[in-house]
């Protein structure tokens, strides 16, 4: 069964870090570009960060840049995405999922399989 599986989510304060990380299982994501997306309450699915399958190469909104860094493991079949510094505003659900290419703009209508996602608030 291909499934994608987010986990690493929490409560944590403002100025804090978590890691978030997306497993794969019943296929392998060597040849997959791996995005990642979060929805808010009452706001769309928005593009977080994207890591091709080939050369590594990765993407980042505006709004997570400086903060947030995507990274592979192909060895664990794992997708990354350590977050620091995190804002109040970056409190969402967070998804993974996979395309063969990072689109120029990360939009979900361009990936295929979804993980679950995981709620990561940001609160004092």
């Amino acid at each position: 069964q291909v499934q994608l599986v987010e986990s690493g989510g929490g409560l944590v304060q403002p100025g804090g870090s978590l890691r978030l990380s997306c497993a794969a299982s019943g296929f392998t994501l060597d040849y997959y570009a791996i995005g990642w997306f979060r929805q808010a309450p009452g706001k769309e699915r928005e593009g977080v960060s994207c890591i091709s399958s080939s050369d590594g190469s990765t993407y980042y909104a505006d709004s997570v840049k400086g903060r947030f860094t995507i990274s592979r493991d192909n060895a664990k079949n794992t997708v990354y995405l350590q977050m620091n510094s995190l804002k109040p505003e970056d409190t969402a659900v967070y998804y993974c999922a996979t395309t063969f290419r990072c689109p120029i703009v990360v939009v979900p209508r361009s990936f295929g399989s979804w993980g679950q996602g995981t709620q990561v608030t940001v609160s004092s």
